[in-house]
């Protein structure tokens, strides 16, 4: 049975968990009238970037209840990274970003941990090894993971893809399975292996379906839920279009990917 410490404000929470937010607004605003009750938002890194509304995801952001970690594209507004490791769209979007965010927006951004411990949860945007820049996409890279932190779970995003990656046993060599989350699936973490978890993007999700992803961890019933959400898609393309953000980021939107 798991010892459900305080996480982030209290025992017995309902958490709704973000990441990838990428400035895209009207997902962000469908998944908080879609998403079910909850008591805290939990964000998983990258609120700005590639999309047209990074001050208004900031501002929304922090009027909830919230606690969270920094992404890759968060540093690069913050100037934190080298924007030549970035390919040429996120280069231009994150110039761009640097220069609609306030010294307020950046505050907000620059107190952001890279990694957070709370309760029986390890939180990083790439992993828990590197939590900025790494990419668990592969089942060899999920396995060397787990060394990397104690708890019994890890939530990560970064990759855009809604992902689980579970420890088999405790052996020398144990294995990782990686399952892929669909609406139908609620872990029961209170019989659960050690598990990294990615619960796919909010505003740009890369696994071939347009809709917004998030999840919910309920701490009172034990269990963590996949969702996803239709949003108004073509109205973030349109305001794009308009601030002449790069064409590809815009026409992936369509397709998830």
């Amino acid at each position: 049975m798991l010892r459900w410490a305080e996480f982030i404000q209290g025992t017995d929470m309902r958490y709704l968990i973000v990441s990838d937010i990428h400035g895209n607004l009207a997902a962000f605003d469908a998944v908080l009238s879609a998403a079910p009750e909850h008591d805290q938002v939990l964000c998983l890194g990258d609120v700005v970037g590639y999309g047209p509304d990074p001050h208004e995801c900031i501002h929304r952001l922090k009027a909830l209840p919230h606690a969270g970690v920094a992404g890759n594209h968060d540093w690069a507004v913050l100037g934190k990274l080298n924007l030549e490791d970035f390919n040429a769209d996120a280069q231009t979007a994150a110039r761009w970003t640097q220069e609609q965010v306030s010294p307020e927006d950046l505050a907000f951004l620059s107190q952001l941990p890279d990694r957070l411990t709370a309760g029986d949860f390890t939180i990083a945007h790439g992993s828990p090894r590197h939590p900025i820049w790494e990419y668990i996409l592969q089942t060899s890279t999920a396995r060397a993971n787990f060394a990397h932190f104690e708890t019994p779970f890890c939530l990560v995003g970064h990759t855009h893809v809604p992902m689980i990656y579970a420890l088999q046993d405790d052996r020398p060599n144990p294995r990782c399975r990686t399952f892929t989350p669909s609406e139908e699936i609620v872990l029961d973490l209170a019989n659960a292996p050690r598990m990294i978890i990615n619960p796919g993007s909010v505003g740009q999700p890369r696994d071939g379906s347009p809709l917004a992803a998030y999840a919910v961890l309920d701490t009172d019933a034990q269990t963590l839920s996949f969702h996803r959400q239709e949003y108004p898609v073509g109205e973030t393309q349109r305001r794009m279009g308009e601030l002449s953000l790069p064409a590809r980021l815009i026409a992936r939107l369509s397709f998830g990917w």
